[in-house]
């Protein structure tokens, strides 16, 4: 059987990947073809996944909501006739295709439905949570907000038409909250887990680095993730033995990345000062494709001193001790206890964990203030969104001084986020589906 992958974005790209892989090891004989309908599809590339069609980054990134002028400049580089060859490498791909994943938003849903198959859907962009949580709506700002939730849902009557067909077999949203009221709306929805917090993994290399950089070793040092919620408070008595690490998540998408480094870098003096008594470990969770000079070049203007590029860059300002770290995603959110970020994916994995997030939206394309004021609704009480880097410290410090507030944190990042593992029930959910030829 031959099935076809179409998603809208690095972050989708990925998330793709992890149901797709565990499908691969049920399922030796599916073929897996992608089309990534926004980016270069690099994931896929690495994945050994062929893709069926043609595939660009676009200036935007694929973050056009809201955003006129995106669109306008990515109408300038040629949108409109990527999107028609795309369509019609579909088109070309059914004539011997059997089945359509679609996974992000209506964009691949819509293109998955004009493919004639039968297919699929994996929602990662909306959530419920975007407009209400567990006791009522949630109050509302600005122009849009009016017009937020009209038909009774955060996913529109079009969106849920499209769901409805007879050969859509199968919908999975990001959280049980958003299952149950698409199910009141008479669509089948199912939450199988949340593959974003699938492959987090942890190699040991980082962990056994911050050995050194933390004296004593404590369990908040070690493992946060793994102790209970209340671990992530440290006591006024003990503070200045036991550091605080912090986690800066700049996103992965060129040039933005670079702007969002120089953002969470100009918080860091009032982070050293709000903290001046205690010592800081800030680790810089770096995508592999980011070269690592340029942002070495900004510590560099900024007075940071280089102490050691064994096994990571390391850089010394007052009381913060800074790591680039490009290839221990995984375990630089498990380490940290807090995250200053600027990032979709990369937050909504930290928030994941049970912990509380900073975030600071910038021009974009991807993380402004629209996008960041959507995901803050979307996890609710685990992100503090500020607008000033000079916000950042203080707002910290309180952050990391009630236990009762950690402990909500805690409770409703694993609520809205689920446990690892949401790759592998999907794909044997959507092995379900596919028809006779399993």
């Amino acid at each position: 059987m031959k099935l076809l992958c179409i998603s809208n974005g690095h972050g989708e790209d990925a998330i793709a990947l992890r149901v797709l892989s565990a499908l691969r090891q049920h399922q030796l004989d599916v073929e897996i073809w992608a089309l990534p309908i926004s980016g270069e599809g690099e994931a896929y590339r690495q994945a050994a996944v062929p893709l069926i069609g043609p595939a660009r980054a676009l200036p935007s990134g694929g973050f056009l909501n809201r955003d006129a002028a995106q669109l306008a400049s990515d109408v300038r580089q040629g949108l409109i006739g990527l999107t028609r060859s795309q369509l019609s490498a579909i088109k070309a791909w059914s004539a011997e295709g059997h089945f359509v994943l679609a996974v992000g938003d209506i964009v691949p849903l819509l293109m998955a439905h004009r493919s004639g198959l039968p297919y699929a859907f994996l929602g990662t962009a909306k959530s419920e949570y975007w407009l209400r949580d567990e006791t009522g709506e949630l109050p509302g700002t600005g122009f849009w907000h009016r017009f937020e939730g009209w038909s009774g849902s955060v996913y529109l009557p079009w969106e849920r038409w499209l769901m409805a067909r007879p050969r859509c077999r199968g919908v999975f949203v990001r959280d049980n909250f958003t299952a149950k009221r698409l199910q009141q709306l008479g669509i089948e929805a199912v939450y199988a887990g949340n593959p974003m917090m699938d492959g987090l993994v942890v190699s040991g290399r980082l962990t056994n680095c911050l050995q050194a950089l933390r004296s004593p070793v404590s369990a908040v040092a070690q493992s946060p993730d793994k102790a209970r919620a209340m671990a992530l408070y440290v006591s006024r008595k003990r503070r200045t033995t036991i550091p605080l690490t912090v986690a800066l998540l700049p996103g992965s998408r060129q040039p933005e990345a670079f702007e969002n480094w120089e953002r969470i870098l100009s918080a860091v003096p009032g982070l050293c000062q709000t903290f001046r008594h205690r010592a800081l470990i800030l680790l810089a969770a770096i995508a592999p494709a980011l070269p690592l000079e340029q942002l070495q070049d900004r510590l560099s203007a900024s007075d940071w001193t280089l102490e050691g590029a064994l096994p990571y860059l390391t850089y010394r300002w007052g009381n913060a001790t800074l790591l680039l770290v490009n290839d221990a995603y995984g375990e630089c959110l498990q380490e940290s206890q807090i995250a200053i970020a600027t990032a979709g994916t990369a937050t909504e994995q930290f928030v994941g964990l049970g912990k509380p997030a900073v975030t600071l939206p910038g021009k974009g394309p991807q993380f402004t203030l629209a996008f960041a004021t959507v995901q803050s609704k979307m996890l609710g009480p685990s992100v503090q969104m500020v607008t000033q880097p000079e916000q950042v410290g203080p707002v910290i410090a309180r952050i990391m001084d009630d236990p009762d507030r950690l402990q909500l944190i805690y409770q409703n990042g694993k609520r809205r986020m689920g446990e690892a593992g949401a790759g592998e029930q999907i794909a044997m959910k959507l092995a379900e589906v596919m028809g006779d030829g399993w």
